[in-house]
């Protein structure tokens, strides 16, 4: 497969963060790679990681869906990745 002469190429840029999740506060804070979200919701039926994803898509004003849970979908700490 060759390319085009003229052909565009786009590449995405693709961030890494740890999250901490903390239970029953409200608040969302960024410091050195590491992200610690604090959230109402009950970590049943993945109702917990939807709410981490629409709170930090909203933080860096991106759609949910260019987040996505790596690891650690039932536990407090986790490793995300936000494609850009």
């Amino acid at each position: 497969m060759g390319f085009r002469k003229n052909s565009i190429i786009k590449f995405k840029k693709i961030l890494i963060y740890k999250v901490q999740v903390q239970f029953s506060k409200d608040f969302l804070k960024i410091k050195e790679g590491q992200i610690c979200v604090g959230i109402k919701s009950k970590p049943i039926k993945g109702e917990a990681n939807k709410e981490i994803i629409k709170k930090i898509a909203k933080h860096f004003a991106i759609s949910t869906v260019a987040i996505e849970i790596k690891t650690g979908h039932k536990s407090k700490e986790k490793i995300i990745e936000i494609s850009q």
